[in-house]
Parts: C-alpha cells; structure tokens; sequence
C-alpha cells in the first residue's frame, strides 16, 4: 500500500521505516489540511494525529484512499458519517497512555496544591519571600474523577497513593472495583459539591461538550481545583472564567482547552476566514492563560517517549492488519 503520515517527527519516521517493511511510505512534517492533502492523492492509507481534519474537502482529494489511522484515542477531528459513505475504515489507537496521562494529571494537581508554578514566577522575579505561597496537603483531600476508563482508573490508583477520598461519577459503575480499590460512585452533581480537586477524563462527543458549565459549576464545592486533560471542549470556557472570578474554583490545571488549535495557527487568523469565527474563544483563552491559579500545558499529557512508541506500535498494527482485510480498532 501507499502510506502517508502527516505530522511525524525524524526518529519517529526512523521507527516505522525499520518496522513497517513491505509499503510505499511517505513522511510529512505538516498537519493534513486541503494543501497537504495533494501528497495522499493516490493513496490507500494515511496516518495522521489530532490537529489534522478529515472531512470532505480533504477527502475529496484522495479518491484511492481506503484507510485513515489516527495516532491518537480521540476521533473527534475525522468526519466518521463522510468516511463510512465512501467505504473508507477508520482506526484509532484505543489505549497507550493511560499511565502517562494521570501521571501529568498529578503533575498539574500537585503545581497547583503546592503553588509550584506561582513559586517560579517569583523566583523569575528575584523574589524569594513565601507569601502567596502557601499550599496543601493531598492526604485526606477528596478528589472527583469523572470517567472511569483507562485513564480514570490509573488516576484513582494514584490518588489512593496519596491517601485521598476518591468520588467516581462513570457511565459504567462496577461495584466489584469500586471494593477493591476504594472508592465511591457517586452522581456528578454530588461529585462536584463534595470534591477538593476535580479531574476529567471522558471522551469528546455531544453527551460531554460543556459538560462542566455554567449551570452545573455553581455546585462546584468552594475552592476547588479543577483539572482537564481530556478535551478542550468539555468545559466551557466562559463559567471556568467566571467560576475562578468568583472564587467557586481557587486554580484549574489544564493541558486542553476550548480553541487550542488556534493558539498554534494564531497567524491563520489573517488568511482563514472560517478560522474568525473562533476568534472570540482564541481571545477567552488568553484571558485564562494569564491568571496565575491556571495552569496550561500544550496538550502533552500523553508525550512521552513510551507513550509514543505505544502510539507508533498500534499504528503499525493497524496498517498491518487492515492489509491482510482483518482491521483492528475500526471506530466507524
């Protein structure tokens, strides 16, 4: 087959060159747009990762393709239906990082419990007093782990470590686990009047988009943190903003955030006229960013060197498979 990847890195090219024999391969620094989407014109599979959008536009340039494996567990940036209409599978990469993701989750919570990102700002400042600097103990604190998957139960394992109270809100409650690891399930809105740190971990869809918001984060227990490392979209930006205003939330750590794509294309603004129509999220965002109880990473809760080669293996699995017609991890 004919295989291009979008958006790769030179040792990850060196990988899969020395693990995936037998293809046309073709590497690709840029996301896939309606531009870079000429280089796929002929061919049977791309490979690409979060920032790249497949929807018609971009598949109407690649008549031949069959198949499209995302790096990522997300799939939230490829137009399933249009896919599924032209006979094309799509695959993802189900789980790498659950470890990877709730050990960022802890580094956001502890940057937040124990002011480690405010003490740096100081010290960048010569000022080496502790005032402003006192922070907290996790032991004893409740935490809120909404979505129980992968990822969610590498979390609660965590939190048990420290000696936390652990709430679980979860489509899918076991009662068997919740004994054994000792936690609680409980509602979502209990969830968010009873915790001290609350952390999500769902998958974007329509039943999650805003699922924190305006409504529901009034109920929000007084001084919590709350962390994000699922989807931007998740929460509204606009009650997050609000809720810290008003003190309802004393820090939040956020490696997504609503718009995050445009803060890495800012200069797209100027050429891409559907970009404008975000532009009032873009400017949201920076108003958040610049608080110093929030604190932002690049959505690199799942970078690390395992994590990635995690990735590339399952990746390798799939264009293998699809190509004897036994597909793994299809998602439509």
């Amino acid at each position: 087959m004919k295989i291009v990847f979008y958006q790769t890195q030179k040792w990850e090219e060196n990988y899969i060159k020395k693990k995936l024999k037998g293809h046309k391969i073709i590497f690709c620094k840029e996301i896939l747009n309606e531009e870079t989407a000429k280089l796929a014109r002929d061919a049977d599979a791309i490979s690409i990762f979060i920032y790249s959008n497949v929807n018609k536009a971009v598949l109407d340039k690649m008549k031949k393709l069959k198949l499209v494996t995302t790096r990522s567990t997300g799939y939230d940036h490829i137009d399933l239906i249009e896919c599924k209409r032209r006979g094309i599978t799509v695959c993802n990469v189900p789980t790498y990082g659950e470890n990877t993701v709730a050990e960022h989750t802890f580094a956001l919570i502890l940057s937040l419990s124990r002011k480690i990102h405010k003490s740096y700002l100081k010290t960048l400042r010569n000022d080496f007093t502790i005032d402003g600097l006192e922070g907290f103990d996790l032991k004893g604190k409740t935490i809120g782990v909404i979505g129980a998957g992968h990822i969610g139960l590498h979390v609660i394992r965590i939190a048990k470590g420290f000696g936390m109270n652990v709430l679980v809100n979860t489509l899918h409650p076991d009662k068997f686990l919740a004994e054994v690891m000792g936690f609680e399930y409980v509602n979502l809105e209990e969830l968010l009047k009873r915790s001290d740190i609350i952390t999500i971990h769902v998958p974007y869809n329509k039943d999650t988009h805003h699922l924190i918001n305006k409504d529901n984060i009034k109920l929000i227990k007084k001084g919590a943190i709350l962390i994000n490392t699922a989807r931007g979209g998740c929460v509204d930006t606009e009650a997050l903003i609000e809720a810290l205003d008003k003190g309802i939330l004393s820090g939040a750590g956020l490696d997504v955030i609503e718009g995050e794509e445009l803060i890495k294309e800012e200069k797209q603004l100027i050429y891409d006229k559907d970009k404008l129509k975000n532009l009032g999220n873009l400017v949201k965002d920076h108003i958040l960013l610049s608080r110093d109880n929030v604190i932002f990473t690049p959505h690199i809760a799942f970078y690390s060197r395992e994590a990635l080669l995690r990735i590339l293996d399952t990746t390798i699995e799939n264009i293998e498979y699809f190509s004897k017609k036994t597909p793994i991890n299809v998602v439509n």
